[in-house]
């Protein structure tokens, strides 16, 4: 049977931080009829627009952070299917590091900013691991074609300021067009021409997605599903594993060795 799935819907933030002041606004949107809900420490699995925030139609607003709200937030659809989730950390300290609060891209540069409550374009140094990565006279720095070794915890020093938190940067891997490659021996899973219209799939006829996949569950026939369930393999040769953690990730390896 399909379990929890986790879809390919797209969550969007803004501004693009996973840290922020105190006071600062923020805003998250969902695909149209999805929920945009959140954990804190104080309340868990609420929903914006009944709880918190200010709900106008796929946007969810929040016009003065303060730091209790700091958490995880995600889009959820009716039928149980859920966004990946973001970390959003508010701070009352002086310095902040604005990173990315989605992963990025594989090959993307990544834009870091050193922001103090005191005006801007301060010199900052960076660090990686606790390692200096460099120093930069107008406290923003760009990470050129990130690969694996950029990812890691990373926060800036303003002199005379402070330090900011540490935020984690990730990349993804990028995912082309799966190509139609034979499956390996053995394998249950055999390439399928994309539908279309997609047909009802159980609990993942909900998801918005920009791939589709045949996924064959344990009765046949194959269904077809925009979701990626962390119980199936999904086919075109490749295989998907999801992290059951509150923060998604999705490690994609192709049967083809190269």
């Amino acid at each position: 049977p399909i379990g929890a799935s986790v879809c390919w819907t797209s969550l969007a933030v803004r501004p693009d931080s996973s840290q922020l002041f105190e006071g600062d606004t923020i805003s998250f949107r969902c695909d149209d009829g999805w929920t945009m809900r959140r954990n804190t420490s104080q309340l868990q699995q609420t929903e914006c627009g009944n709880d918190w925030g200010n709900l106008e139609g796929s946007v969810c607003d929040i016009s003065f952070l303060f730091p209790f709200e700091s958490g995880s937030y995600w889009c959820e659809s009716k039928g149980g299917g859920v966004s990946n989730s973001v970390t959003i950390k508010i701070t009352g300290k002086t310095v902040i590091l604005q990173s990315p609060v989605l992963p990025v891209m594989e090959g993307h540069d990544v834009h870091l900013l050193c922001r103090t409550k005191s005006p801007s374009n301060r010199p900052a140094n960076f660090y990686r691991n606790d390692v200096l990565i460099g120093s930069e006279p107008e406290g923003h720095m760009t990470l050129r074609h990130v690969n694996k070794s950029a990812e890691g915890l990373y926060k800036c020093v303003v002199r005379g300021q402070g330090e900011s938190e540490s935020s984690w940067v990730s990349r993804n891997l990028h995912l082309p067009a799966p190509p139609l490659l034979p499956p390996p021996p053995g394998s249950p899973w055999s390439p399928q021409p994309r539908p279309q219209t997609p047909p009802p799939s159980g609990s993942c006829s909900d998801c918005s997605a920009t791939w589709w996949f045949s996924v064959r569950t344990s009765s046949p026939p194959p269904s077809w599903c925009p979701c990626i369930s962390k119980d199936l393999q999904v086919s075109f040769g490749w295989s998907v594993t999801v992290s059951s953690s509150s923060s998604v990730l999705v490690e994609m390896t192709s049967y083809k060795h190269i």
